[in-house]
């Protein structure tokens, strides 16, 4: 995806079900004005567990103040039985996860969660970056290299 601004759409808003780590439900509209790193995850997906999620947690960490918003998206397209909001709930607290995560809204036929088709995700982990005005600058399938990850949340920060 460019990063010119004036190519840039509006990033679809959340579909929800549950959310953990935050005391009111989350939405694009709110966090305008803030960089938000949408991190898109299964807790079964070998890619997210290993290295997108601890990424996501250590940009929360390090960016959080610096007017950066990671939301942690569980979207289950696979796997249903075993991925439910309990073993979910496990999953954060083993792995000491601060951010907000929600629970993307099923389809209620088995396929495509709500928010992963509306943003057509290819699969997890997806890493996409939203700007301070809302618009998706960047969406990337499979791991995203710490480096280049930094790199595009500076220049949206540095965007103002």
């Amino acid at each position: 995806m460019s990063w010119s601004a004036a190519q840039a759409l509006p990033a679809p808003e959340l579909d929800v079900e549950r959310w953990f780590n935050t005391g009111a439900p989350l939405s694009l509209a709110d966090l305008r004005g803030r960089v938000v790193l949408l991190h898109a995850f299964q807790m079964l997906c070998p890619a997210c567990v290993q290295r997108a999620t601890p990424q996501a947690q250590q940009v929360h960490e390090r960016f959080g103040r610096a007017g950066v918003t990671v939301v942690g998206l569980h979207t289950v397209f696979e796997h249903h039985a075993a991925m439910q909001p309990v073993s979910l709930a496990a999953y954060i607290h083993e792995n000491r996860l601060r951010f907000a995560i929600g629970v993307d809204r099923p389809d209620g036929q088995g396929g495509i969660p709500m928010t992963m088709r509306a943003y057509a995700m290819e699969g997890t982990p997806t890493a996409i970056l939203i700007d301070r005005q809302g618009r998706e600058r960047l969406r990337r399938f499979g791991h995203l290299d710490d480096l280049d990850l930094g790199a595009a949340l500076g220049r949206l920060l540095a965007e103002g």
